[in-house]
């Protein structure tokens, strides 16, 4: 039918170990109880933790770890995801058997050959999962690891240089206004300077003055040159020629 939706099963995967009960499992239980993501169902036969990481659509357990414990050996079955690996899936497993196993050492004990030989062959399937382009990933993530921490140290460097800068910039855009002002106010001549100015001026070429000249070589203004050759004429201190 169009539309419909086809769940894909997980697959399920046993683990079998031989193991003795030494305590009971009711001071198991209590033990474990502080493996929080764990469900705990006991009787005086057995004892099960139950892990359900995730459901399906249904609600029912997708992705699961079941530990049962029983007085002479320990059945672990799980589940693996359809985009999950199943070396890694199991050494998973295998890590949480062990935080198990560990925290009750003196209430029951695995064999040890079996459980050693299962982590030795988990973690060689691992290993050698590993390809060489994984190998040559990792190398060309160091790498650039490396890269990153020392670009990020030159860039704490050049952050500093660049607030150093920043201020010296600061401070000579204060120092260049500074010396606007003072240029600003040298250019300011009062009106008897002006008119000092004016005359030595006229007297140097040939009792002319041509404004523009005079304004370019003083920096003053051409209406203000006017101006002072007009007070100048009111006070007879010159005289205007046709």
């Amino acid at each position: 039918m169009a539309g419909e939706v086809v769940e894909i099963e997980p697959v399920v995967e046993n683990i079998k170990l031989k193991g003795q009960l030494i305590g009971g499992f009711d001071a198991m239980a209590s033990r474990l109880s502080s493996l929080q993501l764990f469900t705990i169902k006991g009787s005086k036969d057995n004892l099960t933790l139950v892990r359900v990481e995730s459901r399906n659509i249904q609600k029912k357990p997708f992705l699961f770890m079941i530990f049962s414990f029983s007085k002479d050996g320990i059945d672990v079955n799980y589940s693996i995801g359809p985009d999950s690996s199943p070396k890694i899936r199991r050494l998973y497993v295998l890590k949480n058997l062990i935080a198990m196993l560990s925290l009750t050492t003196d209430l029951y004990s695995a064999d040890s050959a079996e459980l050693l030989q299962n982590i030795d062959s988990a973690i060689d399937e691992v290993l050698v999962g590993l390809s060489q382009n994984y190998s040559t990933l990792f190398n060309n993530y160091d790498s650039l690891f490396n890269k990153y921490r020392e670009l990020k140290r030159l860039n704490i460097e050049l952050s500093r240089s660049n607030k150093n800068l920043s201020v010296q910039a600061t401070m000579l855009n204060d120092e260049n206004i500074g010396l606007k002002d003072q240029l600003k106010q040298l250019q300011t001549y009062s009106d008897d300077s002006l008119m000092v100015m004016v005359e030595e001026w006229i007297d140097t070429h040939d009792g002319t003055i041509d404004i523009n000249e005079f304004s370019n070589t003083y920096k003053i203004t051409p209406p203000r040159v006017e101006q002072i050759l007009n007070k100048m004429v009111s006070l007879g201190y010159i005289e205007l020629k046709g």
